[in-house]
């Protein structure tokens, strides 16, 4: 008798307990990840856009921030920054900076519907 009393008090604890839904879990993660690359696709466009933003607006090219926008807008523009060469030096990084910004927005997005597709999420 007592090993049934034990066994239905093992089964009440266990009811008790609130058990993980892993589905949610996953989708919440999934959603998160999604999200993080949306964001840093976000974040690489507003850098690119506001290099343009310097440029055509002239802005002091010896200023840190100028600077460290240019410096870090050269590497995100991944191959985009001489793809048109036209004679205005404002005009080709309009151009070709501003592209770049919107292959940062459209890949970002691509990759995060991916995510969500391969990890379940909606």
């Amino acid at each position: 008798m007592t090993g049934q009393t034990g066994g239905s008090r093992r089964a009440q604890r266990e009811a008790k307990e609130p058990s993980v839904d892993w589905k949610a879990v996953r989708e919440r993660g999934v959603g998160l990840l999604a999200g993080i690359v949306r964001w840093v696709g976000l974040a690489f466009a507003l850098v690119l856009v506001l290099h343009v933003v310097f440029v055509i607006g002239e802005a002091n090219p010896e200023n840190g921030i100028v600077q460290w926008v240019a410096d870090t807008s050269e590497n995100l523009a991944v191959g985009f920054h001489d793809l048109f060469q036209p004679a205005d030096p404002k005009l080709l990084v309009l151009i070709n900076y501003g592209i770049a910004a919107i292959f940062w927005l459209v890949v970002s997005s691509i990759v995060a519907k991916v995510i969500r597709r391969v990890g379940g999420g909606v």
